[in-house]
């Protein structure tokens, strides 16, 4: 699977009340989140992203809370894939259960900037710049996780298994 898109970036410890403030979280609609996804770091964050962006962060992204509701809000804003330094585990697992493609790349993280377009193969890992023309590389999940974020996440992989 394919992704490009342009680049909006984020510093370290980016955690999971920056991705989706405890305020909106009375809400269990997808799209109502994405309307305040990020919006304590950057309040037009939300009116600028557009549909198949990506967001790139540095060490320790989603950190904090176990909410599921950090992931939900990014990919229902539009975002296609998250590339950081390192995750959080937590966040790193639930964005995996919903079906939000996560890349670690500290090379990547460090070198993107913000409106850069990029272009990433999930299947190699492969992340390229198309801004800069360099290109990173993370580690590709294995077959069956790819399977799982293509179907969309955990719960739609089990209805294909059942």
């Amino acid at each position: 699977m394919e992704i490009k898109g342009t680049v909006h970036k984020f510093g370290d410890n980016i955690d999971t009340d920056v991705i989706i403030p405890a305020r909106y979280l009375n809400t269990p609609d997808a799209k109502e989140l994405a309307l305040h996804c990020m919006e304590d770091a950057d309040p037009s964050f939300a009116g600028r992203v557009k549909e198949g962006d990506i967001i790139v962060g540095g060490k320790n992204f989603g950190c904090g809370s176990s909410r599921e509701h950090a992931p939900i809000a990014i990919k229902a804003s539009g975002v296609k894939c998250v590339i950081a330094s390192t995750f959080a585990r937590i966040f790193f697992r639930n964005a995996i259960n919903i079906g939000l493609p996560i890349l670690e790349s500290p090379e990547a993280a460090e070198a993107i900037e913000a409106g850069n377009e990029v272009e990433i193969d999930l299947e190699t890992g492969k992340i390229q710049d198309i801004s800069t023309g360099k290109t990173f590389s993370a580690e590709p999940f294995p077959p069956f996780m790819q399977k799982l974020i293509s179907a969309g996440g955990l719960a739609a992989y089990r209805r294909f298994l059942v």
